[in-house]
């Protein structure tokens, strides 16, 4: 009986999980720290480099559409619109990707102000809080800041220029004189209404263009001058993305 149940007990025995064995020693310990570490960078630095990706493609396309829109007085000034359209959708990826960079960006300020700054010149008595916040971050990951924060972030650090760009060379387009067909200009904006009449897209009358510009720069203009009351990394130096 006993040498039935034998095998059984020994094979149950086997399968149990088995994880690889913590740091015995304080130099296992830091070996461990400076491989997690560079990892960290690793991570931070592939999101980086998404992030400038993203802000590439923008820079690009206003380039190109404003190449477009200004190289012929013929052309048509939606193609400015249609770069707004564009640049808020680059926008409003490049937040989503400036949120996950920045849980990896807190985690290798977290082991360098509260690790390796102790290490090169120490500073009073060493606090552990910042192994918890990093430990607690890896059991459990989330996201540090909202996305309507990392968006404002994003339209401050880069896109509120590329955003007044456009809005000058709109204003320039719907306020030029218009254009005859063998390219002759026939007549000049003198008032308002003719404004609105260069500015109209299809059947959509110029008005309701201008006041849809007018709105959208305002949100814009918010984004650029909002502060968050939270500070997070930015209260940690004059050194940020």
């Amino acid at each position: 009986m006993s040498a039935e149940l034998g095998p059984l007990i020994l094979s149950a025995e086997t399968k149990e999980p088995k994880g690889p064995p913590l740091p015995q020693t304080s130099q296992e310990q830091i070996n461990a720290v400076v491989h997690y570490y560079r990892g960290e960078m690793g991570r931070m630095a592939g999101w980086r480099d998404r992030i400038d990706r993203t802000s590439n493609w923008a820079i690009t396309v206003v380039a190109a559409l404003l190449s477009v829109s200004l190289s012929t007085p013929s052309s048509h000034h939606g193609v400015l619109l249609f770069a707004m359209l564009l640049i808020t959708l680059l926008l409003l990826i490049e937040a989503r990707r400036y949120r996950f960079f920045d849980v990896y960006r807190a985690r290798v300020r977290q082991l360098e102000r509260g690790y390796f700054a102790q290490i090169l010149a120490p500073d009073g008595t060493p606090n552990l809080n910042w192994a918890a916040s990093i430990a607690k971050s890896l059991r459990k990951p989330a996201f540090l800041m909202s996305y309507r924060e990392a968006l404002c972030r994003r339209l401050q650090r880069n896109y509120c220029w590329m955003y007044l760009i456009l809005l000058l060379a709109w204003a320039l387009k719907i306020s030029s004189p218009k254009i005859s067909t063998n390219g002759e200009p026939f007549g000049h904006v003198r008032s308002w209404m003719d404004v609105a009449q260069n500015a109209a897209l299809g059947p959509l009358p110029g008005w309701p263009v201008i006041v849809g510009v007018i709105v959208f720069y305002g949100l814009v203009l918010y984004g650029s001058l909002h502060k968050e009351p939270r500070e997070g990394e930015l209260a940690h130096g004059e050194v940020h993305v």
